[in-house]
């Protein structure tokens, strides 16, 4: 583990250089990144360096310690902020216990003391990192609970609670191969008098069951998996090519015998259509359901939905799932992502055999999508779908199934593309607003970030991130360098004061305007102005 870094703020330089020589930091397991004069000087160091503990005297100029602890808390709110102070200012420093201060040294500053005050903040990080990043406790419980988290996966996958990609994103995550090229989804019903015995259906019976396909079922190319559901037995079969409906009714019929005679139930099994993806496995477990429905009409030990509805026609809607992945893909997503989600639903409309009014309602709310992700990113309809768009698109306005997918593909893109713009124009909208504010209250010395945040209505957290992007650089530095360019344009043209230059650049104490224009120019005012 490195070391933790550790900021010292003291305005009297033999006490920074009395402290950084006593510890031993290396041996207390930190490292001293860095050193500050004043409570301005520290944050902007603290902003490049981001600290872990921060040491910092009470009275200083320009910047007190506690008003940069306070400001800290905000920036850095994982940090640990030690105070010094005199005796005479005890009352004074009590406020830094709403400052979220670890601790407060009286001055003169003890060499044990501070070690004891460091060794103590090691042990309290160390302890909320083992808390956060024991990813080896974390992942032993996951794998524990892989198993039950796969059958959770089945049970939700045949009900239709996960569709489209997360299905592929879950079964990677909990190591599932889904690599079939068709699928069919059976249940199993158990009957007979070892039910009735115990009263219900229970879990004992159904892994009896469960074993005794696993070690009788036996059939060329397909795998099976076993998954108890909704009081029955569910299986999903998987093929590495078309799917031998009949072959399999027939081995599911002789297994059924079987247990009949060797463990003395009454198996029923409903058997749904196939299907050519993982995904879609919940419209051939609607199948399976309807089928068992049949069971007390029809006696067979196997029921297989495409005998008794050969001209079934699955019901396919718009649900919130495929409006997620579709705002989502179009939101944030690359053209890859839009386009898999687009063609995803137009084979699901494909495979579903829908008549004409099905259609047109799913791609009514199709389109009804669309039309609210326009209106929430500030772009017209009329850009996205044409001048002549009247509100709805009708199925009969295209002359095929391809040319209706093709329209909803370039609709789509079309979409994604002014919606980034948007994004795009009202990130650099709104850093030139900073810019412009900046510029014209660049000389109040209550010029803070909190000011500005306020005036454009956003979260501290979100400019800073947007700011920091934009202009590479943070909040403080920027100002500093308005101020700075500022006071260097007032010494080459005018012969003001230096203390009146530092008022019309946001900087009421002109020591410290002196200070930062050295630090930025490499020499003071005066002389700066002398050179010009």
């Amino acid at each position: 583990m490195g070391l933790y870094r550790v900021l010292l703020v003291d305005d009297e330089e033999d006490i920074r250089v009395g402290i950084s020589r006593k510890i031993d930091w290396a041996g207390l397991g930190f490292s001293l990144v860095g050193e500050a004069e004043n409570g301005a000087e520290a944050l902007e160091i603290a902003e490049q360096l981001r600290p872990d503990v921060v040491l910092t005297d009470i009275k200083m100029p320009f910047m007190d310690g506690l008003e940069l602890c306070r400001r800290l808390t905000q920036q850095l709110p994982a940090a640990k902020m030690v105070v010094f102070s005199g005796f005479d200012e005890f009352e004074y420093a009590r406020q830094a216990v709403g400052l979220n201060v670890s601790e407060y040294i009286l001055k003169p500053i003890g060499a044990a003391e501070l070690t004891a005050v460091l060794e103590k903040l090691r042990r309290e990080i160390q302890a909320e990192r083992a808390e956060r990043k024991d990813v080896e406790i974390l992942r032993r419980l996951y794998e524990e609970s892989l198993p039950v988290l796969r059958e959770l996966f089945y049970t939700r996958l045949l009900d239709g609670q996960i569709r489209g990609r997360q299905v592929v994103e879950r079964a990677a995550r909990y190591e599932i191969d889904l690599s079939g090229k068709s699928w069919i989804a059976a249940i199993v019903h158990v009957d007979g008098p070892v039910a009735e015995l115990s009263g219900s259906r229970d879990e004992l019976i159904l892994l009896s069951v469960q074993s005794f396909f696993n070690d009788h079922f036996s059939l060329e190319n397909c795998t099976v998996r076993q998954v108890l559901y909704r009081d029955n037995l569910a299986l999903i079969f998987s093929f590495q090519g078309e799917a031998p409906v009949y072959a399999l009714l027939e081995e599911l019929g002789r297994v059924c015998d079987l247990a009949k005679s060797y463990l003395g139930l009454n198996l029923t099994a409903g058997v749904g259509s196939s299907c050519e993806k993982a995904e879609d496995l919940y419209q051939s477990a609607e199948g399976a359901r309807s089928a068992l429905d049949y069971r007390v009409l029809v006696d067979s030990r196997v029921i297989y939905i495409g005998d008794l509805e050969p001209g079934r026609s699955a019901t396919l809607t718009f649900d919130e799932e495929s409006e997620r992945a579709l705002s989502a893909a179009v939101k944030l997503g690359s053209e890859e992502d839009v386009l898999r989600v687009v063609d995803g639903l137009m084979a699901q409309v494909r495979a579903a055999g829908l008549d004409l009014p099905q259609c047109h309602y799913f791609f009514l709310e199709l389109v009804t999508c669309f039309l609210k992700l326009a209106r929430a990113g500030g772009v017209e309809a009329e850009e996205v779908f044409g001048a002549n768009f009247a509100g709805g698109v009708q199925v009969t306005d295209f002359a095929s199934l391809e040319e209706l997918s093709a329209w909803c593909r370039e609709r789509s893109l079309r979409l994604r593309e002014l919606l980034g713009r948007r994004r795009t124009a009202s990130a650099g909208r709104t850093v030139e607003k900073a810019r412009e504010f900046i510029a014209e209250h660049y000389a109040d010395p209550d010029l803070s970030v909190e000011m500005l945040c306020e005036h454009l209505h956003l979260s501290q957290t979100y400019f800073s991130t947007l700011f920091k992007r934009e202009t590479g650089m943070g909040f403080t530095a920027y100002v500093t360098q308005v101020r700075m360019d500022a006071a260097a344009a007032l010494l080459r043209e005018t012969d003001e004061k230096t203390y009146l230059i530092a008022q019309k650049t946001g900087y009421s104490d002109p020591n410290y305007f002196s200070y930062v224009f050295k630090r930025q120019f490499g020499r003071s005012p005066s002389k700066f102005r002398s050179e010009q």
